[in-house]
């Protein structure tokens, strides 16, 4: 699958500039999962100590930069949430190297990050079950950037 296969999100995306290209983002990949594991760090500790909001805020965190640690590895960078999952299923969904579940769980994060944030909906069980996803998430992503 080559440019001329881009799917019409994707060129959306890049035609508004919400998705560029990134030359130095392969070096920016670790400091990404630097990122991600110390959100998912943080998710668990407040998860711990019944902070479920914040629980919750960082384990979405913790997938975001996981997420965009995948798309500075093929040399580009997202400008908005929506764009880095259109991104995701673009360069690595489409291409059978990266399971829709997992994109799946990382909008469902957003979605619980954007309602724990804005609204002050929240639960235990939801940052349980957001930091099993990013747990799941950060397994997968280690091994595709391993490759």
């Amino acid at each position: 699958m080559g440019e001329e296969d881009l799917n019409p999100e994707f060129t959306r995306c890049v035609e508004k500039g919400k998705i560029v290209t990134f030359a130095k983002g392969p070096s920016l990949v670790s400091k990404e999962l630097d990122s991600a594991n110390d959100d998912l760090i943080a998710s668990k500790d407040s998860l711990a100590r019944g902070n479920y909001k914040w629980a919750t805020i960082q384990a979405y965190y913790s997938m975001f930069h996981m997420a965009r640690a995948l798309i500075y590895a093929k040399k580009y960078r997202e400008k908005s949430h929506y764009c880095l999952v259109v991104a995701l299923e673009h360069l690595y969904v489409e291409r059978g190297v990266l399971e829709k579940g997992l994109v799946e769980s990382l909008v469902i994060g957003k979605e619980m990050r954007e309602s724990a944030d804005y609204r002050s909906s929240f639960s235990k069980e939801g940052g349980e079950n957001l930091i099993r996803a990013a747990e799941d998430f950060r397994d997968s992503v280690g091994k595709l950037l391993k490759k």
